[in-house]
């Protein structure tokens, strides 16, 4: 899933949905090396376009450089884990007390709704929050905070790291259905306005995830 908001408009930007797609997918590995010559032909474009979109990669901190080395895919990791989701725990709590004060009705009526229409899937216990549903249920909030500089370092920045750990280590069992009801506390504070309650129940909400993510990682 791209954000609602990105289309591919040039070859070059294809590529880099494609690629970024297979490493968050993990179909091609965390810390695997980049080969751009196995990537021209694997997707039928110059090695040129290649570059650019590894280049492109590496701004959203899926790729790493090193001398020497060249390009990898960024490698999975408790430390990498528990330091990604110190800064989103601070500043998706920051956009959740934002979105209580800037979210219009129609858009809290709206993510009410996109709840609603997960209720099911979450019912059947499915490891329903790997999927598109849960990110998207962040992405609203945060782009309903309507800060240009949290929307930038949280969604252009972050927002495909924390999908490739969500993806690989994902969501599954007990985990589901108590993801959701923290989700339903959190807009209900959001349709109340009660910011100090949404940045609460968002920072707790990103602590117990890393915690479910973490025991898997430790464990893998």
């Amino acid at each position: 899933m791209t954000p609602n908001n990105e289309q591919a408009i040039t070859s070059a930007d294809k590529t880099f949905f494609q690629l970024r797609n297979d490493i968050v997918e993990g179909v091609i590995p965390s810390g695997c090396k980049l080969s751009e010559t196995e990537l021209s032909t694997k997707y039928e474009v110059s090695r040129a376009v290649v570059r650019e979109a590894i280049n492109r990669l590496a701004t959203c901190h899926l790729v790493e450089r090193k001398a020497n080395v060249g390009a990898r895919v960024v490698a999975l990791s408790p430390e990498g884990l528990v330091q990604l989701y110190q800064v989103r725990e601070a500043l998706e709590g920051m956009a959740a007390r934002l979105a209580a004060r800037y979210m219009s009705d129609d858009e809290i009526a709206a993510m009410q709704g996109l709840l609603d229409s997960h209720f099911n899937k979450v019912k059947g216990g499915e490891s329903y929050y790997q999927e598109a549903g849960d990110v998207d249920f962040h992405y609203r909030i945060v782009t309903g905070s309507k800060n240009s500089h949290l929307i930038s370092v949280l969604i252009d920045g972050l927002y495909h790291l924390v999908r490739m750990y969500r993806v690989q280590l994902g969501m599954a069992g007990p985990r589901v259905t108590t993801a959701f009801d923290e989700h339903r506390h959190i807009v209900n504070a959001i349709a109340n306005r009660d910011e100090e309650l949404a940045e609460i129940l968002m920072r707790r909400h990103i602590l117990y995830s890393k915690n479910n993510i973490e025991k898997k990682l430790n464990h893998a």
